[in-house]
């Protein structure tokens, strides 16, 4: 086992190695719909790509949910197999988000051989969702409709 401060530095290089050979600017929180974002995740279990939806109101975070709900076929047709879609996804702090989410198990960050193939998941698992997102943002941002 790794110390706190230990762990928190092999973090700070698992992220600085991934910027180094994805040198890109990915969308994650500029989405243009508030408290609608794209996530990274990674621990010494699984790695994840994920959005998710923490709107307090939630009339309008369930209406963004079944908006990419409404989408799911064409997401995982066109852009990304093996979603979990998830309405009401509890976070640790209590707090009752939607989430989208895939997963890589097996995988960790402290283990300086799995980061290549974290890396390479991130990247691919991502840049689907951004151009799935770019191609009906229009259409997920206009919840007014529903």
């Amino acid at each position: 086992m790794y110390s706190r401060e230990e762990s928190q530095r092999i973090k700070r290089e698992f992220w600085v190695a991934f910027a180094e050979k994805y040198p890109r600017k990915w969308v994650l929180y500029d989405t243009k719909i508030k408290d609608f974002s794209f996530k990274f995740f990674v621990d010494n279990k699984k790695a994840q790509v994920l959005i998710d939806i923490e709107q307090r109101s939630d009339e309008k975070r369930l209406a963004y949910f079944e908006k990419l709900e409404a989408l799911k076929n064409i997401l995982e047709e066109e852009f990304i197999k093996d979603l979990v879609f998830e309405k009401n996804y509890t976070l640790e702090s209590g707090k009752t988000i939607s989430r989208i989410w895939v997963e890589k198990l097996g995988v960790g960050f402290s283990n300086k051989n799995n980061w290549d193939a974290i890396f390479d998941f991130f990247n691919e698992k991502m840049h689907a969702l951004e151009m799935f997102y770019l191609e009906y943002d229009e259409f997920i941002k206009d919840v007014d409709s529903l």
